[in-house]
């Protein structure tokens, strides 16, 4: 029996209605996301219900220092995801298989060399830095030392998902985003309650539905990409340490990645700062909620407009329409508007019931979350924009301005409001959450101003010889 022939690549996206390349990109990440949205909300709930508003803390102050390294890693793929995109724009296919190979094996090494034994020896420190709760940080330790140890999975699944959309499939990662919920919520769901002989294992359950889902999906999706059956063969790459395609991928991908460490970072000080606020338990738990589940559910569907900008504008770019590229940005936020339009409102006029979902009863959480919520449905509008730009300018090989748009919009700036803030008068939770929407108006502006101003337009992009 032979092998499959490898699909051909998509022109639609460069030839086609820009509103239409977008949605093509867009709506299975953002179906994915979505859904992906549902494996935190699940674990969450249950832990909220079966353990209490610790665990709830617990998994969110953890969480905030794991994205760190996911979008480390996940910013680093999207210089992968530059190349690729242009390569794709050209019609090299062989260029895309030069680079996607590299991407492995760069996850590998950064997976299981670096990540894991880093973070098992960092992460009780991680948990002192952002003043977690000394009851919070009992559960919270062994669900962040086992998603750092077996984080190889999460980076196998990152890799393929954007190299995919980049090249202009975005319905198999959809797919395998699918498939990993639904792994995560029945292995969760298992661990957390302690199905039949199983323990019931809190938080710790959490972390191993999440890992353990992640490595069998991350291996099924390899499978397809040696396989021929995607539009990215591996068959034919060459079987070595490409160097110059690891310096063309660091090359992009190092400022979006510590673009990413900068975002969250930011995130992490200011949930130090919430832990540092009376009844900081509380403080966290209805943050953790609220932003890291919540509000996901907006940055995640915004995020799926940056790889749909980024696609778009780079594949453009690469077949040599500067033009088309230019106009990308502003149709991504036309579609966005559509999503974080009701999303909004939601938080605004239905807090309590959303954070009822998650087992919030305590009085005093319900109305820190329902006062967050309210600033977030802001926010919504404000990161959505900033993300649209945010990829086009990713997509054409600009990744630098938006590394030092977020180093000021969400580092320097919300800290440095809260710090003021917190001399002048003592902190309160209100000053916290308005610093936190002026970040995501200052980087929306910000990252407009930058696009139009067109200096993408004269970025070469090269992976080397082959």
């Amino acid at each position: 029996m032979s092998a499959p022939a490898a699909k051909k690549f998509d022109r639609s996206l460069v030839e086609g209605p820009i509103p239409g390349a977008i949605l093509k990109i867009a709506w299975p990440t953002i179906v994915q996301n979505l859904i992906a949205g549902l494996q935190g909300l699940i674990d969450h709930a249950l832990v909220g219900h079966y353990v209490g508003y610790h665990a709830n803390a617990a998994i969110g102050v953890s969480w905030q220092i794991f994205l760190v390294i996911v979008v480390f890693i996940s910013s680093i793929f999207s210089g992968m995801g530059v190349l690729v995109a242009r390569s794709v724009g050209a019609g090299d296919e062989s260029a895309v298989s030069r680079v996607v190979f590299q991407g492995v094996l760069v996850s590998l090494f950064l997976g299981v060399g670096i990540f894991a034994p880093v973070g098992w020896v960092l992460a009780p420190y991680l948990l002192q830095l952002v003043h977690a709760a000394p009851d919070v940080q009992v559960v919270a330790l062994p669900y962040l030392r086992l998603m750092f140890v077996f984080s190889i999975g999460m980076m196998f699944f990152y890799l393929i998902g954007g190299a995919l959309r980049a090249a202009g499939d975005a319905k198999t990662p959809m797919r395998l985003g699918i498939l990993l919920t639904v792994g995560n919520i029945v292995l969760a769901t298992a661990f957390i309650t302690g199905w039949g002989p199983l323990p019931a294992m809190g938080a710790t359950g959490a972390a191993l539905g999440t890992t353990i889902a992640g490595f069998i999906t991350s291996i099924y999706a390899l499978w397809l990409l040696f396989s021929g059956r995607l539009v990215i063969d591996l068959r034919s790459a060459p079987r070595k340490i490409d160097w110059p395609v690891i310096k063309s991928i660091f090359r992009f991908g190092l400022p979006t990645g510590f673009q990413g460490i900068a975002m969250n970072l930011g995130g992490v000080f200011m949930l130090r700062y919430v832990g540092s606020l009376d009844h900081s338990a509380e403080a966290q738990a209805a943050y953790a909620v609220s932003y890291n589940q919540l509000f996901s559910f907006i940055s995640w569907t915004s995020v799926a407009l940056m790889a749909a900008a980024a696609t778009v504008a780079g594949q453009s770019l690469g077949a040599g329409l500067k033009d088309r590229a230019m106009a990308v940005p502003k149709e991504a936020v036309k579609v966005g508007l559509y999503i974080a339009t009701p999303l909004a409102l939601l938080f605004l006029f239905a807090p309590r019931l959303l954070l009822g979902i998650f087992g919030m009863k305590d009085p005093l959480v319900l109305d820190l979350g329902e006062q967050f919520l309210a600033y977030l449905s802001l926010s919504a509008f404000f990161l959505m924009a900033a993300l649209a730009y945010t990829g086009a300018l990713q997509g054409t090989g600009d990744t630098r301005s938006p590394m030092y748009i977020s180093i000021f919009s969400q580092l320097i700036l919300p800290l440095g409001i809260v710090a003021l803030l917190d001399m002048s008068h003592g902190l309160r939770p209100a000053d916290i959450w308005l610093a936190i929407v002026v970040g995501h108006f200052t980087r929306c502006a910000l990252s407009m101003l930058r696009f139009h101003q067109g200096k993408w337009r004269h970025i070469e992009v090269s992976i080397g010889n082959a």
